[in-house]
């Protein structure tokens, strides 16, 4: 067996999205990968500070985080890169000209910064640990570097805000837009590349659109049973549902738990 490098989304793959706790089958999965001499990766969008604890308590060495910019190696941040800085301020500054509220962290935590309380007057509280710090004085030029936005606005408003496509945005709330990175893709190559790696040798878990984009050709794609059609369709692989022990199931059909040098 070669050594395979094991890509794993986290939400709604390793983890029931009913209870956002990892299945049980899945974490012995990657566990027995691991024993195995295999390189096993966490693959998310999520910011570090939103990912790092889930990566800590289930001792996952490695993770490609932020949407692909943030790089975890043998528990250790690498990498960890913000928005294109001009690119941000300028959509920043056009949405607040249009009277738009817009909640800014210019750092990789749960702080963001706002000049009023017109996001959360027109879209309310985010629904996830945020600590909100307003100051009419607030401009993230103060600050030199932006690491994800939230602006108050539908999507037929979106239309009159120019976005430069470096900024991914993404909707997953149809009351606000998401500025962060959303390159998973980027963040494997980088990771192969610090861990000096093999890209025919990669393999990769996902269940969502925003899974789409680390379905790359020269990978083995594996869907959950779960997962988005759109997925499966480009999938080479489709596992059974993630709490029906998917992971597990395809690891162990595809040879994947038989260590590294060993004959199938």
């Amino acid at each position: 067996m070669e050594r395979k490098y094991l890509f794993f989304d986290i939400d709604g793959t390793l983890t029931d999205r009913k209870t956002g706790i990892i299945v049980p089958s899945a974490w012995e999965a990657l566990k027995k990968l691991e024993k195995a001499g295999h390189f096993v990766c966490l693959c998310t969008g999520r910011a570090w500070y939103k990912a790092e604890w889930f990566r800590a308590d289930h001792d996952i060495k490695n993770m490609v985080c932020n949407g692909g910019r943030g790089i975890v190696i043998d528990g250790q941040l690498i990498e960890n890169e913000p928005l294109n800085y001009e690119a941000a301020l300028r959509l920043y500054d056009q949405a607040i000209s249009l009277g738009y509220g817009v909640l800014t962290a210019v750092e990789d935590s749960k702080e963001v910064h706002a000049n009023s309380f017109r996001f959360i007057q027109d879209v309310g509280e985010r629904q996830e640990p945020t600590v909100y710090i307003i100051d009419e004085n607030f401009h993230p030029s103060q600050y030199g570097k932006i690491f994800k936005m939230y602006i108050g606005l539908n999507e037929e408003q979106e239309k009159e805000l120019d976005i430069d496509p470096c900024l991914g945005p993404l909707r997953f709330k149809k009351e606000y837009l998401m500025i962060q990175h959303d390159e998973k893709l980027a963040g494997i190559e980088r990771m192969i590349e610090l861990v000096h790696g093999d890209l025919s040798n990669v393999v990769v878990f996902g269940d969502d659109v925003n899974d789409l984009d680390m379905f790359d050709p020269r990978f083995t794609k594996v869907a959950m049973g779960n997962g988005h059609p759109s997925l499966k369709e480009k999938a080479d692989l489709v596992a059974a549902d993630n709490v029906q022990d998917g992971i597990w199931k395809i690891c162990e059909e595809q040879g994947w738990f038989v260590p590294v040098g060993q004959s199938l």
